[in-house]
């Protein structure tokens, strides 16, 4: 839900912790969706009431609500590190869902590479109010749930049993999302995904104001020194034009997508102790792109979602496949690798992401897969090879040790079958030598694309790398929105 994950509105200068206990006031969405970010309030500082909207199906208020809601994929078990709750965004299907699929996918746009403008008047603020609540970042969310659930407990149940992890990846995504509502180019795309994925949760556009008046309250409790009815207005503001364009993306995509699919399991490949490939059969159809990535909720675990990645390019017999690392206290990986068998059923959430192939062009493609990692580039690797152009692909593929590379015997399978692509592991044994320093030591690489997925760490030193090596940060490719941001300012 903050959710509304991956959001926020328009102001008031009284202190939102004196507010309503209610669900209406100040966060209040408009009523028609506008093609641009922004929404401005009405001269009482609010927002019209949102449009009519058709109620999504019973089931979908069993699933939760901002749990992996608050963040954008990275790598490994999903495309973000492993076992990370994340989901900004992938809108997901179930039984009593709508049955109409989407038409086709479609990547969401590359953010071109801009030098950053002068920050806003409102991001000013925002970000002042950032920085004073980082060191208390802990205790902010706490007292901003504590907040939701007794002034809303009816939104309770859109939330898992356990809160740990999502509350970290609440303000992660809060810190992102407000600090950069400026970089409308970058951070629309990822809005509307989150929006889109919000669906599953049981999410709806009357959630928003609740989750708004509770974060300005905490804010308001931990922000003092900088705190201000300009302040507050500002936020509002920004929390409105955040959640709008989540509220009209999911409004869009409501009637063309299910909320979520049903996939039940059709093999369990165990490649490693705490490695499997896990290969699925949806309900109905189910349009995605090489690259993309899907959040995944088991029965055994209701209301938690992780994001994985597609490990291979779309299939003629609708099947998908899933390479997932059972990680340390990982609920879902865990419940993949060691639990699940043929015949299970999972749910899916819609495709997201943006790290897929341009076919307009003929430029080489450089991959960097890290770990699980690999699973996209693979993928990738098929959608050229699907379409027949001549272009050059060179993989790198980094693991810790030999046995991590669980997938070399497909990828150089892949080599032997196409002659313009090259497939060189590299392994990271005594942690001497890092995947991102390998790729120095050959190219160039200023005529390439780049594609990277792996663990955060390794896509953050990954995209300095590759900027270093002269690829503009507009042709660097991945799903981390906080590097995204940096890359394209």
């Amino acid at each position: 839900m903050f959710e509304a994950r991956h959001s926020m509105d328009a102001p008031t200068t009284t202190s939102a912790d004196s507010g309503s206990d209610g669900g209406g006031g100040w966060f209040t969405p408009r009523r028609t969706p506008d093609p641009e970010i922004g929404g401005q309030p009405t001269d009482e500082g609010r927002i019209p009431e949102p449009r009519t909207r058709r109620e999504p199906p019973p089931a979908a208020t069993e699933t939760t609500a901002a749990a992996e809601a608050v963040q954008a994929p990275a790598a490994p078990e999903a495309p973000a590190a492993p076992e990370v709750p994340v989901d900004p965004a992938a809108p997901v299907a179930g039984p009593s869902g709508p049955t109409t699929a989407h038409v086709g996918p479609v990547a969401e746009p590359r953010p071109p590479r801009s030098l950053r403008d002068h920050a806003s008047p409102d991001a000013i603020l925002v970000r002042r109010t950032m920085e004073e609540v980082g060191p208390v970042a802990d205790q902010v969310t706490s007292y901003f749930y504590a907040l939701l659930f007794v002034r809303h407990p009816e939104l309770r149940p859109l939330f898992p049993a356990a809160m740990d992890t999502q509350r970290d990846r609440l303000l992660r995504a809060l810190l992102t999302a407000a600090e950069h509502v400026d970089n409308k180019l970058v951070l629309v795309p990822y809005l509307k995904n989150l929006g889109r994925g919000h669906r599953k949760y049981g999410t709806h556009a009357a959630h928003y104001p609740a989750v708004g008046e509770c974060l300005i309250a905490a804010l308001t409790q931990y922000a003092r020194n900088s705190w201000s009815a300009e302040t507050e207005a500002a936020w509002v503001r920004t929390y409105t034009t955040i959640s709008q364009v989540m509220i009209d993306a999911a409004a869009e995509d409501e009637a063309k997508a299910p909320a979520w699919w049903l996939a039940e399991v059709v093999a369990h490949d165990l490649r490693t102790p705490d490695i499997a490939v896990v290969t699925v059969r949806p309900d109905q159809p189910y349009p995605f792109l090489a690259g993309q990535y899907t959040t995944l909720e088991t029965p055994w675990w209701p209301r938690i979602w992780r994001h994985y990645s597609f490990a291979s390019a779309p299939r003629s017999d609708g099947l998908l496949s899933f390479h997932v690392k059972a990680v340390p206290a990982g609920w879902v990986s865990n419940a993949l690798v060691h639990r699940a068998r043929p015949g299970d059923v999972l749910r899916l959430g819609p495709p997201a992401g943006s790290m897929t192939v341009d076919h307009n062009t003929d430029s080489g493609l450089l991959c960097l897969g890290g770990g699980t990692g690999i699973a996209p580039i693979k993928a990738l690797v098929e959608d050229v090879a699907e379409h027949g152009r001549r272009r050059p692909v060179e993989v790198f593929y980094g693991a810790r040790t030999d046995h991590d590379l669980y997938d070399i015997d497909t990828m150089l399978r892949l080599q032997q079958s196409h002659h313009w692509l090259s497939v060189r592991p590299i392994v990271d044994q005594q942690a001497h030598l890092h995947l991102p320093d390998a790729v120095r030591e050959y190219g160039p690489w200023n005529e390439y694309d780049a594609y990277l997925s792996g663990p955060p760490g390794m896509i953050r030193s990954g995209v300095d790398a590759l900027r270093s090596a002269g690829i503009p940060g507009d042709r660097i490719r991945h799903d981390s929105l906080e590097d995204l941001v940096a890359a394209a300012t």
